[in-house]
């Protein structure tokens, strides 16, 4: 299950052309027996995941949850303490149903200064540190910084980065699969 927020629903991009698409593809052409439900909501702050993380849990009954919030915490200056609160609190309660957890990191443009956004990126590190969970410490690794790969708002990933986003949570998120259930196909020549 994804719980993001609009860097994972596709936002201003075709849903065929987002990242969580092009990662269920992924599972799919390798054989997995893996449904990926994406239970992101476009705007979603940290506080609103804690608050429909137990309902998420309960309709889906993931095995994995791709934890994915925290960025637009980070853009409305809010604390790092609350942040890190509230997912600790989703973490936590996806370990209660036994459900692994991939944290996804972030980084912030510097609007709130240094010290701010320093705070903010240590947050994800801390908490895959104090849960032993998996971690992807960028999500937008290889062009976070290149406006080449935004839409015209500046913070949305556009078309041609999904494949890279794809790329980075698959390099973590195959560590986490179940071997008896995926199949990877070897190259063909």
């Amino acid at each position: 299950m994804i719980f993001g927020d609009s860097l994972s629903t596709s936002y201003g991009i075709p849903v065929e052309a987002g990242w969580v698409n092009l990662l269920s593809q992924r599972l799919q052409s390798q054989h997995a027996n893996y449904q990926i439900i994406n239970a992101s909501v476009s705007g979603e702050t940290s506080l609103g995941g804690r608050n429909r993380i137990e309902q998420a849990l309960e309709n889906h009954r993931p095995e994995i949850v791709i934890l994915e919030l925290g960025a637009n915490d980070g853009l409305r200056g809010a604390t790092i303490k609350s942040i890190y609160e509230n997912l600790a609190t989703i973490i936590e309660k996806c370990s209660q149903t036994n459900a692994s957890v991939l944290l996804v990191g972030m980084q912030l443009p510097p609007n709130y200064g240094a010290t701010y956004t320093k705070k903010f990126q240590a947050v994800f590190p801390q908490l895959a540190e104090k849960y032993q969970i998996k971690l992807i410490p960028f999500l937008l690794a290889g062009f976070g910084h290149n406006h080449d790969f935004f839409q015209n708002d500046g913070i949305h990933p556009n078309e041609t980065a999904q494949k890279m986003i794809a790329e980075n949570v698959w390099e973590v998120l195959q560590t986490m699969l179940n071997t008896d259930k995926i199949a990877i196909k070897p190259d063909q020549p």
